[in-house]
């Protein structure tokens, strides 16, 4: 997959842009990595799909993987029910943050053996760290899929918040592990897979805004994992961002936003 030469910068800071606009370069990375790994990377009885995420992390993988062919209860079929009225009250807030990080999408890998997910690589987003509770959810969901095997490949294109002071993979780490891990100081991004075996290795690559995106290892078996190119991809997503949003990410200052 060629890269543009006129694209002079790699991780771009995604704070400067509204959740909205990440979300829709979020949609376009997730299925660049999903072709390329699609198009020869994984051997033949793997593949790779985007996959819509209600809330934390992937698919819910046990039960999704319990449930196949199971048919609906009492033969009933779904309908909508028509919206109510909304409330007049005096204030009303929305969660921006939220409703993008109901809509993502990661990107599952299965073994055609029974199309049972051996793999979920996950870009994350504003929305996984906006509140407390949404980063416990992220993080209860990636503590169970590692706990059930599923190896995973984790890109933090945010910095560190309240939530996660020292990023996301020491945060994961603490609780599996029981040890720190510190970012450097001037890398406050992360890139981190983990390999399931009868122990779970992490292999970290923390990287900063303007720094070309690492090859990471993602794993779909105990020792055999497949080198994905995250750089070329994230190239792929961003050149068909709208200009208007290029040129802010790629002012040197910030730029108030409409």
């Amino acid at each position: 997959m060629p890269v543009p030469a006129a694209i002079m910068r790699s991780m771009h800071d995604w704070t400067k842009v509204p959740d909205g606009i990440f979300h829709a370069f979020h949609h376009g990375w997730i299925w660049a990595i999903s072709d390329d790994l699609n198009s020869g990377l994984l051997p033949r009885d793997y593949y790779a799909l985007p996959e819509q995420v209600a809330a934390g992390l992937g698919p819910d993988v046990l039960t999704l993987q319990d449930r196949r062919g199971a048919e609906p209860a009492s033969g009933a079929v779904a309908t909508a029910a028509p919206p109510a009225a909304r409330p007049t009250t005096r204030f009303m807030a929305e969660t921006e943050g939220e409703f993008y990080r109901r809509k993502k999408k990661s990107i599952a890998v299965r073994h055609v053996s029974g199309d049972r997910v051996v793999a979920i690589l996950e870009i994350l987003s504003p929305g996984n760290k906006s509140n407390t509770h949404a980063f416990h959810a992220f993080l209860r969901k990636a503590l169970e899929l590692l706990e059930y095997r599923v190896h995973l490949l984790l890109v933090d294109p945010f910095p560190p918040g309240k939530s996660d002071p020292d990023g996301i993979h020491a945060a994961i780490w603490s609780e599996l592990a029981g040890e720190t891990f510190r970012l450097p100081d001037d890398k406050p991004l992360t890139c981190a897979a983990y390999e399931c075996d009868w122990t779970t290795r992490a292999y970290i690559e923390p990287i900063a805004v303007g720094e070309r995106v690492p090859d990471m290892p993602l794993f779909i078996e105990p020792n055999l994992c497949v080198n994905v190119q995250l750089e070329p991809a994230y190239q792929v997503a961003y050149r068909a961002m709208p200009r208007r949003w290029r040129e802010v990410l790629e002012a040197d200052k910030e730029i108030e936003l409409d």
